[in-house]
């Protein structure tokens, strides 16, 4: 069950990705010259995915992976590249369809069945590891929570995801961006500090907190956090 906040959310990402930023995603997530703001998102992005590819096994043949929020697909080509049999979601058609496009001249032993739809959507079934690479950044804490939490209760193993770390730094990051054209801007994100989001995903118990790192390159600040089956 997801909360109506979540929902309000989730369809207004959706309307901006398929129809505002697509064109813009895709030369972010290709060697196409970008300008400099944009250049440090892609930095960013490049630097965390490996961060989260480096805490999944090296060699994941026979395992499932859900690729929560696949985006143009580029981790979930990596881990295929392993061995792992991923699903690949995005509330994106667009987004999917590059991903698609892609991940045809990928090599490996895995594959990947793309998808669009909602992440949390109990009938993808379950998983031995999930990766949520910045598709949570842009919902509020208790929403973020109950998302990390269905997700756990579907993987044998680790949830690994992210969140926009609550600084001072962040908040003028931000509030400079307003300056900026409209097309260099991402949406709004839900920064939330390390120290209540840590509070807030253990305070059940059903929860462990395993590593943890920040990724601060320009414009892009994200924060990788991994949860642990209890």
């Amino acid at each position: 069950m997801t909360s109506a906040s979540y929902r309000a959310r989730r369809g207004e990402l959706e309307t901006y990705f398929d129809r505002t930023a697509a064109e813009a995603w895709k030369r972010l997530t290709s060697d196409a010259p970008v300008s400099g703001i944009r250049a440090t998102v892609r930095a960013g992005r490049d630097d965390m995915r490996k961060t989260l590819l480096s805490w999944l096994p090296d060699d994941m043949h026979g395992m499932r992976l859900l690729d929560a929020g696949c985006g143009t697909g580029a981790l979930a080509i990596e881990a295929a590249r392993r061995g792992a049999s991923v699903t690949a979601v995005d509330i994106c058609p667009t987004l999917i369809g590059l991903a698609r496009e892609r991940a045809e001249s990928r090599q490996g032993a895995g594959e990947i069945r793309f998808s669009v739809g909602d992440m949390l959507d109990p009938t993808l079934g379950r998983f031995d590891h999930v990766v949520a690479m910045d598709s949570l950044i842009h919902y509020c804490a208790t929403d973020m929570v109950t998302a990390v939490e269905q997700l756990a209760a579907r993987s044998r193993g680790a949830v690994l995801f992210t969140f926009a770390p609550r600084t001072a730094l962040l908040a003028v990051m931000h509030a400079a961006g307003r300056f900026f054209p409209r097309g260099d801007r991402a949406p709004t994100i839900e920064p939330v500090s390390n120290d209540r989001l840590s509070a807030m995903l253990t305070a059940g118990g059903r929860i462990l907190l395993g590593r943890g790192r920040r990724v601060a390159r320009g414009f892009y600040v994200s924060q990788a956090m991994e949860v642990l089956p209890t």
